[in-house]
């Protein structure tokens, strides 16, 4: 989890004057983005004598400034399905994010109901009919091609019916340049607002830290089709990447809410800035 970032800023700058190019090197390198770089070197440059000390003790307190400490609880809403959405490109492990966010609220006593949006890839729906099963909730599930809009709005209405409090959908894995596959996104959302017109009443991106900048532009695109309010984040674990967290809180303002630090179904945990921070000694 970004493991040692502070600690290799001082090893690059001990005992010699800072080099500003090889400073704004290092930080985009480490996935801040620019703005969050260029953020760190105006607050650096009115100091006189500049030391590596200077350098993390800035670059901490700017990314503390950007970061929240805590992340917001998901709560159920008061007497209707609270509906969240899973998207993502391929790859980055969001069928295993989603079902290891419906572990995460059974393990809390919520009853939770997964929809197997990602219709049109058969091992899809079979992966998270397993994941299901291993956590122990239900999961609605349509034909292979089917439309991911209609068994979205099926699956609220059974998760009225037996009165869930989490429905999650899991949506197709889909490159963020695919305007027609953002336009299905789209869909989904004008579909579940048939039955509720706040819903979906989270939009979560899953994203891999050890793609770095492309995160971020991922999270760009998917935040403009579906208003997103919150990232999952994948493989933390000793990646020794992180960067781009506080780059999407930065330039979005789209908070992680969780991070998967591993293969298992517990594996999986509400994001804590404050430690995120520590760890990056």
């Amino acid at each position: 989890m970004a493991i040692g970032f502070f600690k290799s800023l001082i090893a690059k700058f001990s005992g010699k004057p800072v080099d500003w190019d090889e400073l704004e090197e290092a930080l985009i390198r480490a996935d801040l983005g620019v703005p969050m770089t260029l953020k760190i070197i105006a607050a650096l440059k009115p100091r006189e004598n500049i030391t590596a000390a200077d350098v993390v003790e800035v670059t901490r307190a700017e990314i503390a400034r950007v970061l929240p400490l805590e992340s917001p609880p998901l709560r159920p809403l008061a007497a209707k399905p609270k509906v969240i959405l899973i998207v993502g490109v391929n790859g980055t492990g969001k069928t295993t994010s989603a079902a290891k966010l419906a572990h995460y609220f059974k393990a809390r006593r919520h009853s939770v109901m997964l929809a197997a949006a990602d219709t049109f890839r058969a091992a899809a729906i079979e992966q998270l009919g397993i994941w299901a099963e291993r956590a122990g909730v239900e999961m609605i599930r349509g034909q292979y091609n089917a439309d991911p809009a209609a068994l979205c709005y099926d699956a609220y209405v059974a998760a009225e019916r037996k009165n869930i409090e989490f429905l999650l959908c899991d949506t197709a894995g889909r490159l963020h340049t695919k305007s027609n596959l953002m336009g299905e996104l789209e869909k989904i959302k004008r579909t579940l607002a048939r039955h509720d017109e706040t819903a979906p009443h989270e939009s979560l991106l899953v994203v891999d830290a050890t793609t770095g900048g492309n995160a971020l532009v991922q999270a760009r695109e998917f935040h403009q089709a579906v208003g997103l309010t919150g990232v999952i984040v994948t493989k933390l674990d000793g990646s020794g990447k992180g960067g781009v967290v506080i780059a999407i809180q930065n330039e979005l303002g789209v908070p992680t809410r969780f991070i998967g630090t591993g293969e298992k179904i517990d594996q999986f945990a509400p994001f804590d800035g404050a430690s995120f921070i520590e760890q990056m000694l």
